[in-house]
């Protein structure tokens, strides 16, 4: 069991194998954690997947209820904090540049260290992101209001309900279109090389656990058609190949 550091932040994580680092961010929203990276919140079992490739790294995300992560709640940068958290490990673990995978909530999260740290990430590719669509625009807000903040409380007296309400609006309601953490035109102008595999999964959907962005999902969107923002879609296995 290892674990980084950093001032008040403790981020619980994995690594195996060797080869070219590969940062995997876990699905199921804010109770995000390495198991999550096997079914049934991974359509394969991604530390398995790529045992013969890469040195393969995987994290707890802070404050998930099922994880062993912990950190103060940044009510003011909710999505800048867990890429601190991911860039943090990478620096803790000695590695510069890096690929990235991700699933559900690792599609923003992906988007966002894109952004951040831009020459640092190789190739990065996001199975089944999450995203907003105009009709459940509050479908994020209202499962985590109610699937993560009430058992976060519990756990931490340190954090009140009011705080994880502003902590969801500036996550999920503050400018919410599209991926949440960068703009259209951010994606459209991405140079990194990389894929979107949006497979639909409607139990998972009900869950809240993950909802296609509208337009990411090539002949399954809500429109039935390809986003000129984003690359083609592959089929399911060749999509497992970063």
């Amino acid at each position: 069991m290892s674990f980084y550091e950093k001032g008040p932040v403790r981020i619980h994580f994995e690594e195996k194998g060797s080869g070219f680092p590969l940062l995997m961010i876990a699905g199921g929203g804010l109770n995000s954690a390495i198991p999550n990276l096997s079914a049934p919140y991974s359509p394969f079992n991604a530390m398995d997947e790529f045992k013969y490739e890469y040195r393969r790294i995987g994290a707890d995300l802070r404050n998930a209820n099922s994880g062993q992560s912990t950190g103060p709640l940044e009510i003011d940068r909710p999505w800048g904090s867990h890429t601190d958290d991911h860039l943090g490990l990478m620096d803790h673990l000695r590695i510069d540049k890096f690929m990235v995978l991700g699933f559900c909530i690792g599609g923003p999260m992906i988007w966002n260290l894109l952004k951040r740290a831009p020459d640092r990430i190789v190739a990065a590719v996001l199975a089944q992101p999450s995203g907003s669509r105009p009709e459940m625009r509050d479908l994020f807000y209202d499962n985590n209001m109610k699937g993560w903040g009430p058992e976060l409380v519990k756990r931490r007296p340190d954090i009140t309900m009011e705080q994880v309400e502003k902590f969801l609006t500036r996550m999920y309601r503050t400018n919410p279109d599209f991926v949440f953490t960068v703009t259209r035109d951010f994606v459209r102008n991405c140079r990194t090389p990389g894929g979107c595999d949006g497979g639909r999964d409607a139990s998972a959907e009900r869950r809240g656990e993950h909802v296609p962005v509208e337009g990411t999902e090539g002949a399954d969107s809500a429109r039935g058609a390809a986003d000129p923002l984003l690359p083609p879609r592959t089929p399911a296995r060749r999509g497992r190949r970063c």
